[in-house]
Formats: structure tokens, C-alpha cells, sequence
């Protein structure tokens, strides 16, 4: 699954965090940044994703206030 798609529209909407792809073939990650950063990358990755995904379903968890970013930029994991 090319994560480049998703790592090149994290930092074009200025998004930081993480993606991976994992064993049962679904993708997990983190995306910090300004709410409606963060809200115009969830509707990406719900609604357009990679061109060669299929997005079946997506789940978003533990959303919470942060002072600071834990990230500097956006990266696939292995």
C-alpha cells in the first residue's frame, strides 16, 4: 500500500504524525495539528485515500486537546 499519497496530503494540509500499514492488511496512524487540519485529513482519508485503496471503514479514536505536537513532520512506519 503506497503511504506516499497519505504522507504528501499530511504535509500539503500541514499535518504532523504517522501511518502504517499492518498484518491484517488495514492502516493505523496518529495525525496531530490545528482541528481543522486534522478534520480535513480525516474526511481525505475516509472518503479518498490512496488510488489504489479501498476504504471499507474508518475509525477515529482517543481525539483529545495537546499543547504541543509530538511529531515534526509526517512518516510511514514499518
Amino acid at each position: 500500500f503506497p503511504n506516499q499519497y497519505t504522507e504528501e496530503e499530511a504535509r500539503k494540509l500541514g499535518v504532523v504524525g504517522w501511518v502504517k500499514n499492518t498484518s491484517q492488511g488495514t492502516v493505523t496512524g496518529q495525525v496531530q495539528g490545528p482541528e481543522e487540519k486534522v478534520n480535513a485529513m480525516k474526511s481525505w482519508l475516509s472518503k479518498v485515500g490512496s488510488p489504489s485503496s479501498r476504504i471499507d471503514k474508518t475509525n477515529f479514536s482517543n481525539e483529545k486537546e495537546i499543547s504541543k505536537l509530538d511529531f515534526s513532520g509526517f512518516s510511514t512506519r514499518y
